[in-house]
C-alpha cells in the first residue's frame, strides 16, 4: 500500500495551532481532499485539537504529521491518519468538562470524531494519532470514554450526518 506521509514542525506556543490549521489545510487540497468537503472540516477540527493538547499541556516542541493512505481495496478511498507527537512523556489524560467549562473536551471530539484513535510513547515523548475513513458516509459524533492508558479506541457509528 502506498502512502503520503506529509509533516510540520510546530513551535511550543498556541499561536502554532492556527499556523498548523492553514498547512493542513493546504495540504488535504493537495491530497485531493476539497476545502468545503466534510471530511476535510472534520480532519481540520482533530488536527486543531491534538495541536492544540500538544501545545498548551506539555509547553514542548511537536511534529505534526499527515499520512495519506491509498485504498486497499476496490472502490474505497483509503484512511487519513493524524500524528502529533512531543516530547513530553506524560500520557494523555481524557477529561470530563462540565457545562460551562472551557476546556477538557479535546480529547471526547477526538473519540468522537475519528474513527480510530489512541496513543503510544515516541522517543523520548509520545504520539497521539487517529484515523479517518475517507469513505465513511457520516461523521462519528458518538461521545465516550476511552480506557486509560496506551492503546485503540474505536467509536461507534452514530447516524448523524456532517452538516453540509
Amino acid at each position: 500500500m502506498q502512502v503520503l506521509q506529509v509533516q510540520l514542525e510546530v513551535g511550543p506556543d498556541p499561536a502554532e495551532v492556527g499556523r498548523a490549521r492553514r498547512w493542513a489545510r493546504s495540504r488535504l487540497v493537495g491530497s485531493g481532499i476539497r476545502d468545503d468537503e466534510p471530511l476535510a472540516e472534520t480532519l481540520i477540527l482533530l488536527i486543531s485539537e491534538l495541536v492544540t493538547n500538544a501545545v498548551v499541556h506539555t509547553g514542548c516542541p511537536a511534529v505534526l504529521r499527515m499520512l495519506f493512505g491509498a485504498a486497499e481495496t476496490a472502490g474505497t478511498a483509503g484512511t487519513v491518519r493524524v500524528e502529533v507527537a512531543d516530547t513530553s512523556c506524560r500520557p494523555p489524560q481524557q477529561r470530563h468538562a462540565a457545562g460551562e467549562d472551557t476546556g477538557g473536551r479535546g480529547l471526547e471530539l477526538v473519540d468522537g470524531l475519528a474513527d480510530r484513535w489512541g496513543w503510544q510513547p515516541e522517543g523520548a515523548g509520545k504520539q497521539i494519532w487517529c484515523e479517518v475513513d475517507r469513505g465513511a458516509p457520516v461523521v462519528q459524533v458518538q461521545m465516550q470514554v476511552g480506557a486509560p492508558g496506551a492503546g485503540v479506541h474505536e467509536s461507534s457509528p452514530a447516524v448523524v450526518t456532517h452538516p453540509a
